[in-house]
Order: structure tokens, then C-alpha cells, then sequence
């Protein structure tokens, strides 16, 4: 089986304006929306939540949602975006998405998220991706989480990535849930051997290299999310050390490569800060990475009307070529 390395869903993180940018910089990673509520997609505006500019990475959709029917509805709709794979989020511990019934709430609900999943494959041609915890609340169990597991593939499931943590649904926060809850990467390393033919992923804490390596000796993929969106260039890093590709952009040739796509976006109407946020982390840990925030957050808030001064701030960073000052 294929080894996979892909970006998380984050929410406010992983929009389409990130996935592009992240893009430039490799790939082979697969990247993922951040999660879009299934009846939003049904009732609200469907190319502004769905539509991406093409890139040549695998790109998943995450969905929230625990109505079959509307998941299916939302499945039928997105299909035609161009998206490779569905994902249902069943890991999310906030509370206002156990408010809605979405999330890692449902794992209390295994014949639920079944109908969910059952629903959602046979209303696309899309593979169908679930993404959860090892447990919930005070149930931590090697045989509920493989039991859960069965569940959903029985209905068709293939591909299961494992948050690593249970998910403690009323004492912490979602920041909390993703470090207070101990990391039991055992639990997911023991599911690859109980499932040995389908797509075992794992997810949490992961932050270097070589732990990638590890992990995939013993499991099908490795799931990283706020490593690489405080640091994007981390994925240079996975380029080289995991794909074994060297020909890989510096910073300053990914903000030149980037800049054509902020001046088409910005021309329709994008605000210059909702793309240029996530290039905050470009410069991580290089000298003068500090100068690179403070131009950005000089620059980046002006108002989308303004296009002659986004076009000036874009030549004034390929001209002048602020990012290789930076240690690109």
C-alpha cells in the first residue's frame, strides 16, 4: 500500500487559499479542506465554500454533519469541485460542534456515523474517508475503538486516520484536546495489524522527520497539522527527507510562484490578508523572520479595492526581493 503524508484539516487554517500555497511548496502531500457543514453546503453559497483553484496534490474534503441524508445531499453536490476524497469528521471535540451533532461526539453513536458513512458512499463515486480519536471522555479501549472501526467498515470504509488523543468533550477546550490528552500512537500502530488491508493513517504530535519515518514502518500514512501551518516550510524538509526530492523551491521562489494567484484572487474581490495570513510561518526559525511579520502585518490588511497597491506590495517583494533577505 501506498504511504501517504498529508496536511490536516484545520479549521480557519486549511481554506483553499492555504492549499494552494502549501502547493508550491510540495507536491505529494495530500491536502484537506477544513471542515464544511454538510447543510451549509446544501443551503448556502456552493462555489464560495467548494470551489479551489487545481493543484496537482490529492485534495480531500472534510464534511461535518451527522444527517445522512444531508451528508449525501453535500456529497452529490461537491463531487463536480474536482475533490479526490470525502472525509467525515468525527474527531472535532468543541463544544459548539457537539452542539450540532458533528465530530468526535458521534464516536458515542457507532450505528449512527454507520447509516452516515453507508449513505455518503452510495451517493457519490468518491471514496468515503473517516477521521477520529482513539476514544472519547473516559472511554479509552483498544476493542471500542477497533469495534467502531469495524462498524464503519463494514459499510465500505477503506481508509481511517486516527487522531492519536481521546477526545475529552466537556472539561477542555479544542486547544486542550489536542496536547492535555496523552498521545497512545500503540492503539493506532495495533489497529494497522487488526485491519492489514485498509489505509491506516496516524495523526498527533508529530513535528520532525524521522518521527514520520518511524511511524510509517509501522503504519499506511502520517497526518500533520499546526507543525506545518506555523512552519510551512516543514514540508521542504517532508520533500526531501520523505519523497526524496530535492528539487524543491526556496522561501523567496515560493512567494514569487505564489504572487500571480494573489494578484488574480485580489482582482475578484479576495482581501490581500485572507491569502497572505497563512505565509505569517514562511520564514520560520530563519534569521529576520521577525522582519517578515512585521511587513506583512504592516501590508497585508489593506482594503481588496485597492488593487494598484496590492500590485505594488507584490513588486515590491519579487523587486526587491525582501524574502531572500531573510535567509531563503
Amino acid at each position: 500500500m501506498k504511504k501517504t503524508i498529508s496536511v490536516a484539516p484545520m479549521m480557519d487554517c486549511t481554506d483553499r487559499h492555504e492549499r494552494y500555497f502549501l502547493s508550491l511548496i510540495s507536491k505529494h502531500v495530500q491536502l484537506y479542506s477544513e471542515m464544511i457543514v454538510s447543510n451549509a453546503i446544501i443551503k448556502g453559497d456552493r462555489d464560495k465554500l467548494l470551489s479551489f483553484k487545481k493543484v496537482s496534490n490529492p485534495t480531500i474534503l472534510q464534511l461535518g454533519g451527522s444527517n445522512p441524508k444531508e451528508l449525501a445531499e453535500a456529497c452529490k453536490i461537491a463531487e463536480p469541485y474536482g475533490y479526490d476524497e470525502i472525509n467525515l469528521n468525527l474527531g472535532c471535540p468543541s463544544k459548539k460542534v457537539q452542539k450540532n451533532k458533528f465530530g468526535a461526539c458521534l464516536m458515542k453513536e457507532p450505528e449512527l456515523v454507520a447509516e452516515c458513512v453507508s449513505s455518503m458512499i452510495n451517493a457519490t463515486k468518491l471514496p468515503i474517508s473517516i477521521k477520529t480519536r482513539i476514544g472519547y471522555d473516559d472511554v479509552e479501549d483498544f476493542d471500542f475503538l477497533k469495534n467502531f472501526i469495524l462498524t464503519l467498515k463494514k459499510e465500505g470504509v477503506k481508509k481511517f486516520i486516527i487522531h492519536a488523543r481521546r477526545a475529552i468533550l466537556q472539561k477542555l477546550s479544542p486547544k486542550q484536546n489536542l496536547s492535555i490528552p496523552p498521545l497512545k500512537y500503540d492503539f493506532v500502530y495495533n489497529l494497522k495489524k487488526e485491519f492489514k488491508n485498509d489505509e491506516i493513517i496516524i495523526n498527533g504530535g508529530i513535528t520532525e522527520t524521522n518521527q514520520i519515518k518511524d511511524h510509517l514502518t509501522k503504519v499506511d500514512g502520517v497526518m500533520i497539522g499546526r507543525a506545518i501551518y506555523h512552519s510551512p516550510y516543514f514540508l521542504a524538509d517532508i520533500e526531501k527527507d520523505i519523497f526524496n526530492n530535492d528539487d524543491v523551491p526556496t522561501r523567496s521562489e515560493v512567494m514569487e510562484q505564489l504572487i500571480p494567484y494573489i494578484q488574480s484572487e485580489t482582482k475578484k474581490g479576495v482581501q490581500l490578508n485572507h491569502i497572505m495570513r497563512h505565509t505569517v510561518g514562511l520564514f520560520h526559525g530563519q534569521t529576520g523572520s521577525r522582519q517578515w511579520k512585521q511587513y506583512l502585518s504592516k501590508n497585508m490588511c489593506i482594503r481588496d479595492a485597492d488593487i494598484q497597491k496590492v500590485d505594488h506590495i507584490m513588486d515590491q517583494i519579487k523587486n526587491n526581493n525582501l524574502s531572500s533577505s531573510l535567509g531563503a
